[in-house]
């Protein structure tokens, strides 16, 4: 079912080996920039007639009412709310400890410099939905962006098949303490928050995953507004060995491909016989699969059993790969966590499947994917905050590094920076002080 590599000892991956599929196809590109310049001009008419041609929905307003929040609540079943509710709590814990402080140091008499963290004003959050549901998708992206101090968040969400966003959704939205969220999907929601229309007021950056159209209108707004990154289709690498349970290896490489065919799925061992013994798990788990269709394309084109006689070389061709998820099912997964470099989240250990880092673990779920771990990291509270340096000096210290200043200067040329300087030092020199 998945291609099958064998890399001898000291071989190392190529891409290509790998055969990995990427980047958006050059019609979603266009598709994608006809739909923004359209919202630019005609504003709130282009998303509606937008969501009435791609969701067969005519909306009437674009914003989720306080009504249709308070119906979703009321809806509830308990138990999900329960469910939400602790998730939420482990990302809020998780997310507070990654807060940044501003700082100011005197590193030289007469200098102060420092850094001043201020949050974003204004966030946008993309929720896919449609045919699915994601509210953690809601609150892996609203409660970072509030835990970093944005005023300001709001959600926009494609409508389901019954014309709504599932109550699912609106209930996550609550959860995590966002009420601004707007009826609309696709690169012409990307369009709306960078640009802004009559109902939805611009965002100063987005963040949420979603499908290829979103990803090409993020990369194109991007500049106009800041962006969280290129997600391409989910990703999953098992590193294995002999003590790996295969029937472990086998649903969690179906939890990655079930997502979407496109979806990558690796498994790397140093076990030649676990290959086997897995396909022979996939075979009876399919069965049992209500999204086997899925599974099994996904599988099938972008599955990749790669065999290597040691575990160093496991190791090097997993950082190779720079994958979104990694789980090592190793005899002692927390060994090799240190010669672990390019991963976008790491499970270690049997007891730690994937499915607790997409929901109640803590950690953020939007990863970098497409081998882009490699220099990306996870959504965090500082995709949510941007620093400013701060300096300050007297004139004294001024006096101190004058001739530095102004040496470096003229040697690019740039005779207002240094005279900028030979200014001030002529005045404090003459007595003038600051004063001039």
């Amino acid at each position: 079912m998945m291609r099958r590599l064998k890399l001898k000892e000291g071989q190392r991956l190529t891409e290509d080996l790998l055969q990995r599929s990427g980047g958006i196809d050059s019609s979603i590109e266009t598709t994608a920039a006809e739909i923004i310049a359209t919202v630019k001009a005609q504003g709130d008419q282009a998303l509606f007639d937008y969501t009435e041609r791609f969701d067969g929905v005519r909306l009437n307003q674009l914003r989720v009412s306080d009504e249709e929040i308070a119906g979703a609540i009321r809806r509830a079943d308990p138990a999900l709310m329960s469910a939400l509710t602790n998730c939420a709590e482990r990302i809020k814990d998780f997310h507070q400890r990654q807060v940044q402080q501003s700082w100011y140091a005197t590193p030289r008499k007469g200098v102060m410099v420092g850094q001043r963290v201020t949050p974003i004003e204004r966030v946008g959050i993309y929720v896919p939905g449609g045919r699915a549901d994601y509210p953690s998708t809601v609150l892996m992206n609203v409660i970072p962006a509030f835990v970093a101090g944005v005023p300001e968040v709001a959600v926009v969400v494609p409508l389901g098949p019954d014309g709504r966003i599932v109550d699912s959704t609106l209930l996550a939205c609550h959860i995590a303490g966002v009420s601004e969220i707007y009826k609309v999907g696709g690169a012409q929601a990307v369009a709306a928050l960078a640009y802004g229309t009559e109902s939805v007021p611009a965002v100063d950056k987005i963040t949420g995953p979603g499908n290829a159209y979103v990803a090409a209108a993020k990369k194109q707004v991007q500049g106009t507004v800041g962006i969280d990154m290129i997600a391409g289709p989910s990703e999953v690498l098992v590193l294995a060995d002999e003590t790996a349970n295969p029937s472990y290896v086998a649903i969690d490489l179906m939890a990655q491909a079930e997502h979407d065919p496109l979806a990558a799925c690796y498994l790397v061992t140093t076990d030649a016989s676990l290959p086997d013994r897995v396909e022979a798990e996939l075979s009876k788990l399919l069965q049992q699969s209500s999204r086997a269709d899925v599974t099994r394309e996904s599988l099938k084109s972008h599955g990749i059993v790669l065999v290597c006689e040691v575990m160093d070389d496991a190791v090097a061709a997993s950082n190779f790969i720079a994958p979104e998820h990694l789980e090592v099912l190793t005899r002692d997964p927390h060994a090799l966590l240190g010669d672990i470099i390019n991963a976008g989240a790491i499970f270690l250990g049997p007891w730690t499947p994937e499915s607790v880092g997409d929901y109640s673990a803590g950690p953020n779920h939007t990863l970098p994917t497409q081998g882009t771990a490699r220099f990306s990291s996870p959504l965090s509270v500082d995709d949510f905050v941007k620093s400013s340096s701060v300096l300050s000096y007297s004139a004294e210290a001024l006096m101190t590094e004058a001739d530095d200043v102004i040496k470096v200067a003229d040697i690019e040329g740039l005779w207002a920076h240094a005279e900028s300087v030979r200014i001030r030092a002529a005045n404090i020199a003459s007595g003038k002080g600051c004063d001039c």
